[in-house]
């Protein structure tokens, strides 16, 4: 079986990480935080080949959302032209706690950060899940981990034939996420990163929402919030 991958782009004002997860061989691709510049996103996959299958949302921000609408729209074939018809019908899947967020431009700062944007997931989806994509091919799979604490919807997205977790900005390299934007709490926050991702296996690499990759034997050792 050809093996996940990941890659990154870093993006917008606050140098938010977008993720693309593929298999080895495969042309099928899952975006993960599509940041800023939607556009920029797609064109970026769409030179190396790749097509995207599914956005997934770690939480509603809008340094992880701003994207979204212009690389599903792009993907999806939608055009200004209403004679034109959709060629694709992509998936956003976000977690269904985080649904108030994601509909408020205040609660998810795009109005403070002079840009105010909403938007709905097209999947809800619950702690536990586990998702499939690429249909047809050699399926990527990963299981959700609800994380409460940044924002109350937070989750991160478990890779476990690969080892890795997309951690959103619930878990940094030796850092958690901020908790002071609506929704947001500390004691949750730890209890999230102490119960939920520090169970994972010490080898499981950590890719946050912002900075360098890291480890759960890392954050075990080094991780001053822990």
């Amino acid at each position: 079986m050809n093996s996940v991958k990941i890659g990154r782009m870093v993006l917008g004002m606050c140098s938010t990480n977008c993720y693309f997860v593929y298999r080895e061989n495969s042309n099928k691709v899952i975006v993960i935080d599509p940041a800023d510049y939607g556009e920029e996103i797609y064109d970026k996959l769409t030179a190396k080949g790749f097509e995207v299958t599914a956005i997934l949302l770690t939480h509603g921000h809008f340094d992880h959302i701003w994207g979204v609408k212009a690389l599903k729209d792009k993907v999806n074939g939608v055009s200004d032209d209403p004679s034109v018809q959709k060629s694709k019908n992509v998936s956003v899947y976000a977690c269904s706690h985080e649904k108030e967020l994601l509909a408020n431009a205040r609660m998810n700062v795009s109005a403070d950060a002079g840009r105010p944007y909403t938007l709905k997931a097209d999947v809800w989806v619950e702690d536990g899940d586990e998702l499939s994509f690429n249909e047809g091919e050699e399926l990527i799979k990963c299981k959700v981990i609800w994380t409460p604490g940044h924002t109350e919807g937070g989750c991160c997205y478990y890779f476990e034939e690969a080892g890795f977790v997309v951690s959103g900005d619930t878990l940094f390299f030796e850092s958690v996420g901020r908790t002071d934007f609506p929704t947001g709490s500390m004691g949750k926050l730890v209890s999230s990163v102490k119960e939920k991702l520090l169970v994972l296996p010490e080898e499981t690499k950590i890719y946050p929402g912002h900075g360098d990759e890291t480890s759960v034997q890392h954050e075990k050792e080094y991780n001053p919030f822990l």
